[in-house]
């Protein structure tokens, strides 16, 4: 800022999605403690997150929950991982570990977990990350069906891979310069196993934020089996909100492009289906709710 002063009093929004559910409110927390002490504020406005990695336990329980409820799992899984499986802990036990991994390798069957109705990638050596961010092999399908599904090329990471693994590309970047290679992966099971200080939940900074009036998006593509609309409603139910605009459906071109409610501090979205990453599936729709966000306005009932 001290650079570029024109940009001083711009306002300032923070978004992501995933895993951003932990280091966008956490972001936008660290500029409040900064404009507390600082005679040179940011102006920092609002931040809006989706599938958000929210609350150890309310994530788990809720995920749990939208694969029984679409099918994904048979009713005897679903009760020994409810009655398995503390979903409190990040690392849970072997029996624990055990259930997940059947769930996902023989009851799933060949899916994209990141959009459970979207075709799979046509891979032909499937990849393995954590057991929630794997490309599993498949059998084939034409590449026309790839995209016919609303522009979506379920193989987009598998290409990423690929690309960051090669020897010139991480020689330009500076990359992979230890004695011993690498492979990279989108996803690191080394790195899954030994992260050990994430927070639980971040509902506690959502209401730090609150109470400093910021604009606070939360949205969910509703066909994401990783990060589910389930286990983000479960989590914004633990804050006990009052409703300020009862739960309605929102329009994209005359169509349903979801669902919203609008509580005091917090507007709660659905986008109709996407899955995990929301503009990826559905680019309109995301692009109405970007708007809408910046605007503070409700999104569009017709």
């Amino acid at each position: 800022m001290h650079r570029f002063p024109r940009y001083k009093q711009r306002e300032i929004y923070i978004t992501g999605e995933s895993y951003a559910g932990h280091y966008v409110p956490q972001l936008a927390r660290e500029i409040l403690a900064y404009n507390s002490k600082s005679k040179h504020q940011l102006n920092l406005k609002g931040i809006m997150v989706g599938n958000a990695v929210t609350d150890n336990y309310y994530d788990n329980l809720g995920t749990v929950m939208y694969w029984w409820s679409h099918a994904m799992i048979s009713d005897k899984t679903y009760h020994q991982l409810i009655n398995t499986c503390d979903f409190h802990r990040q690392k849970n036990s072997e029996e624990c570990e055990s259930l997940y991994s059947y769930a996902m390798d023989r009851e799933f069957g060949n899916i994209d977990q990141y959009n459970i109705y979207a075709p799979p990638c046509n891979s032909s050596d499937g990849t393995t990350g954590s057991p929630t961010h794997r490309t599993m092999r498949l059998p084939h399908l034409p590449h026309q069906v790839f995209k016919k599904f609303s522009g979506y090329d379920p193989c987009t990471e598998k290409y990423a891979e690929k690309y960051y693994n090669r020897p010139d590309v991480q020689k330009a970047l500076h990359a992979n310069t230890t004695k011993i290679p690498y492979k990279w992966t989108a996803c690191s099971d080394i790195l899954n196993r030994n992260w050990n200080d994430t927070e639980a939940s971040v509902l506690p900074i959502y209401r730090q934020l609150m109470a400093a009036r910021l604009r606070i998006w939360v949205f969910s593509g509703d066909v994401d089996s990783v990060v589910p609309v389930t286990a983000t409603r479960y989590a914004l139910g633990q804050l006990k909100l009052q409703v300020k605009i009862p739960w309605y459906p929102w329009y994209v071109k005359k169509q349903v492009g979801g669902w919203t409610e609008a509580y005091e501090g917090l507007t709660f979205a659905t986008v109709r289906g996407a899955g995990h990453e929301v503009p990826l599936f559905k680019p309109k729709a995301a692009l109405e709710l970007f708007k809408s966000f910046l605007r503070g306005q409700p999104l569009p009932k017709s």
